[in-house]
C-alpha cells in the first residue's frame, strides 16, 4: 500500500485532472501537478478550493491539505519521486504515446503510471515508453473527487503486478476498482451509457419523446435504482423468490423483441441543434453551476447512505 506520505504526479489538469487532485490531496498525499496550458495553476487552485468542502463532507485523511499542493511548469520536475502517476492529457493517441514517453523517462522505475483515458487502448501507448509494464489504464467516473468508479485494465504489455499494485492503490483511497479483463473500445460504463444514449436520441429523433422526457423517464425511473444497485440485481430482484432466473424466463422473449426494435441515428447538424434547444428548454433560468451544486450535494448525500448500508460491500 502506498504511504499516505508519498507524492502523487498528476499531469493534465483540465477537468478530470482537477478532480483527482482534489481526491487524492484528501486522501492525506501530497500533489505534484502540471500542464502546458497557460493559467492551468490558477484554475487548478480556485477549483480545489472550490471542492474543498465536499472533501470535508466525505471526511479528510490525517494531515490532508491543499497547501500540500505543488505546480510544476515542467513535467519531469512533477513526476520525479512520485509514488503513483495519474495522466489526464488530451485524448489523442500521438500525444499520449509522447506524454508516455515524457512521464516514463522521468519517474522512478517502479512507479506506476495510470490515464485516465476514457477510449484509447493502452496497448496503443505504452510501447512508447522504456517500461511499458508499469503502464495500465485507471478510468475514473467523473467527477472523480465523487463518484468511486475506476476502471483498470492493462494493455498486452503490462504486468500482473502493476495491476495488483493499481487496485490496491484506488481501494485505498476509497474507490470501487472494477478490472477489465481485456482492452475494449470504451470501456465498461461508457459502453453502458453509450447504449442508452443511442436509444435516448433515436426516440426523441422519432418523436417519440421530448429532450425534457427522456430526462424525466430516467432521472424519475430506472435512475433511481441504479443509483443503488446495478442492472443485474435490479432485475434478480424484480423477479421475486425466482428472480434473475424467473425473469428472463418469463420475460425474455418481450426484451429480445424490444432488443430488435431498437433504432440507430446518426448525430447530424441538425439532431445536435434539436438537442441544443431541448437542453436549452430544460435548463430554463436555471444557472449551471447551480445545477451542478446542487447534483454534487445530493450525490454526497447518497453516497453517505451506500457506505452505511449493505448495498456497498
Amino acid at each position: 500500500m502506498v504511504s499516505s506520505k508519498g507524492r502523487i504526479a498528476v499531469v493534465g489538469t483540465g477537468v478530470i485532472g482537477i478532480s483527482w487532485a482534489a481526491c487524492f490531496l484528501a486522501h492525506g498525499y501530497k500533489v505534484a501537478a502540471t500542464d502546458p496550458a497557460p493559467g492551468a495553476e490558477a484554475r487548478l487552485r480556485k477549483r480545489v478550493e472550490y471542492f474543498w468542502p465536499a472533501m470535508e463532507h466525505m471526511g479528510l485523511a490525517e494531515g490532508a491539505s491543499p497547501e500540500r499542493l505543488t505546480f510544476h511548469e515542467q513535467l519531469p520536475a512533477a513526476v520525479e519521486g512520485a509514488v503513483f502517476i495519474q495522466e489526464n492529457g488530451p485524448e489523442r493517441v500521438e500525444i499520449k504515446r509522447e506524454t508516455m514517453k515524457q512521464i516514463d523517462a522521468a519517474a522512478p522505475v517502479d512507479t506506476v503510471i495510470a490515464t485516465s483515458s476514457s477510449g484509447i487502448r493502452i496497448s496503443d501507448i505504452q510501447d512508447a515508453a522504456t517500461h511499458p509494464e508499469r503502464i495500465l489504464l485507471g478510468h475514473p467516473f467523473n467527477p472523480p473527487h465523487l463518484i468511486p468508479l475506476v476502471e483498470v485494465v492493462g494493455g498486452r504489455l503490462t504486468s500482473l503486478e502493476a495491476i495488483e499494485h493499481a487496485m490496491q492503490f484506488y481501494r485505498g483511497i476509497g474507490k470501487k476498482p472494477i478490472l477489465l479483463q481485456k482492452e475494449i473500445k470504451g470501456h465498461i460504463a461508457n459502453r453502458l451509457q453509450a447504449a442508452l444514449w443511442r436509444e435516448a436520441f433515436h426516440l426523441v429523433e422519432q418523436g417519440v419523446a421530448s429532450v425534457n422526457d427522456i430526462d424525466t423517464a430516467i432521472a424519475h425511473g430506472p435512475g433511481l435504482r441504479w443509483a443503488l444497485l446495478g442492472p443485474f440485481m435490479n432485475l434478480h430482484l424484480s423477479g421475486g423468490e425466482g428472480g434473475i432466473r424467473h425473469v428472463l424466463e418469463h420475460l425474455g422473449p418481450p426484451i429480445e423483441e424490444w432488443w430488435q426494435d431498437l433504432g440507430e441515428v446518426r448525430l447530424t447538424t441538425e439532431l445536435i441543434a434539436r438537442f441544443a434547444q431541448g437542453m436549452e428548454e430544460e435548463i430554463g433560468n436555471n444557472k449551471l453551476e447551480d445545477i451542478v451544486r446542487d447534483r454534487d450535494a445530493i450525490l454526497l448525500d447518497m453516497l453517505s447512505q451506500k457506505v452505511k448500508s449493505r448495498l456497498i460491500p
